[in-house]
């Protein structure tokens, strides 16, 4: 199970693709976002994904609402993806797997991210969220809905 919607979203500090490292409570007050967690990189799922977030990313852009992919991949593998895929936003590395077990998108056992994506309000508060696996492209849809919805 996701976070509940109405919760506050942990803090966390994690690396970036742009060099940055990137702290939610701090680089991010104030600011609605999305934060979408994925298992691998260069698998087709997740690159199915990835490449959905970047094809409706001017939808993200005209609201102001910044987009993060986070998976246990390290910043040298998210560099190779993201300049294959031409993505156009920030790829996360929490090689520890903790960040994701904090938001409930790591598998136990396995300690493989879930493919689970949260709308964070400019309190950090889970304001939507979308858990599925197998449905890449419904995430970035599900995203979009929600911040459009009044």
């Amino acid at each position: 199970m996701a976070l509940n919607i109405g919760s506050k979203a942990p803090d966390f500090s994690l690396s970036g693709t742009s060099g940055i490292t990137l702290r939610l409570s701090k680089d991010l007050k104030g600011k609605s976002l999305i934060l979408f967690f994925y298992p691998k990189d260069f698998t087709r799922g997740c690159t199915a994904e990835a490449c959905e977030f970047r094809d409706q990313f001017s939808e993200f852009r005209d609201m102001e609402v910044p987009v993060f992919g986070i998976s246990r991949d390290n910043i040298h593998i998210h560099e190779k993806f993201k300049k294959a895929h031409l993505l156009p936003f920030e790829l996360l590395s929490d090689p520890s797997g903790d960040v994701c077990n904090s938001y409930d998108a790591l598998i136990p056992v396995l300690r493989i991210p879930k493919r689970v994506t949260y709308l964070l309000d400019e309190n950090h508060q889970i304001a939507g969220v979308f858990e599925g696996l197998f449905e890449n492209k419904k995430h970035v849809s599900a995203m979009i809905a929600k911040l459009k919805k009044p």
